[in-house]
């Protein structure tokens, strides 16, 4: 594992200098945050939930090929959920077209319960991505997305997700009001019987040059060897734009 990051960071060191124009440390950091607010958490990878309210913060940073898009997410008793820390690198970059990697060093909260007090245990995950993003036109896109997780403590799992995510943006529905539709097809293959096949639609509303979007989001299980099925789950969210 240590080889593949140290792999992965010379590459990315490589291809910024080899790419980009000699101005282009000119251009400005671009910056965007939101913050959601959500009936029944759901994670990065939709087959896993909180099962109670959350609310996550998101960032992005991003200038030229690079960016970091950290992720927090707390449950609302403000308990710690898990903590991304992606670091992405725009290996191809095109108009309508994008291939990128990255890596995560993520940490996930969960609690071990005893007869006089509730420990708060963080478990540290490392994760690889490769992803493909074709725009199909400015308001419809498609991506291919593969993840390999690895847990660091003992106890942890390691395992691959893969993930097809199509969208629609920017419908209009009258004079302001806007939607946004997608869905994801996606595959889990963890040790110790975590794998299974899922859809995840989600649709979201939200009114012109306002910062506020309420959306909903369901996960259904296609084929799955968890015990227990994970089933049908579902989230409504209520996100700021800032």
């Amino acid at each position: 594992m240590k080889g593949s990051i140290i792999f992965f960071l010379c590459f990315t060191f490589i291809n910024a200098f080899s790419h980009e124009n000699p101005d282009s440390t000119l251009r400005k950091l671009k910056t965007d945050a939101s913050v959601s607010i959500n009936s029944n958490g759901i994670a990065s990878i939709p087959a896993f939930s909180l099962g109670d309210p959350a609310v996550i913060a998101s960032v992005n940073l991003s200038k030229n090929r690079f960016s970091y898009d950290p992720v927090l997410a707390y449950g609302f008793d403000m308990k710690p959920w898990f903590i991304d820390n992606w670091l992405h690198y725009k290996l191809i970059r095109r108009k309508d077209f994008e291939i990128r990697a990255g890596f995560n060093f993520s940490t996930f909260f969960s609690k071990t319960r005893l007869p006089e007090m509730t420990i708060l245990q963080g478990d540290r995950y490392f994760a690889l991505e490769v992803a493909g993003i074709y725009r199909i036109s400015p308001n419809t896109s498609l991506t291919l997305m593969y993840w390999n997780d690895r847990g660091q403590e003992k106890g942890t799992i390691k395992g691959h997700f893969f993930n097809l995510l199509g969208e629609i943006y920017n419908i209009r529905l009258g004079n302001r009001l806007m939607m946004m539709t997608g869905a994801q097809l996606f595959a889990i293959n963890y040790e110790g019987n975590n794998d299974g096949v899922f859809v995840s639609p989600k649709i979201s509303f939200s009114m012109r040059e306002m910062p506020f979007s309420l959306y909903w989001q369901a996960t259904q299980v296609i084929d799955s060897n968890i015990d227990p099925n994970p089933g049908f789950k579902w989230n409504i969210g209520l996100s700021y734009t800032l």
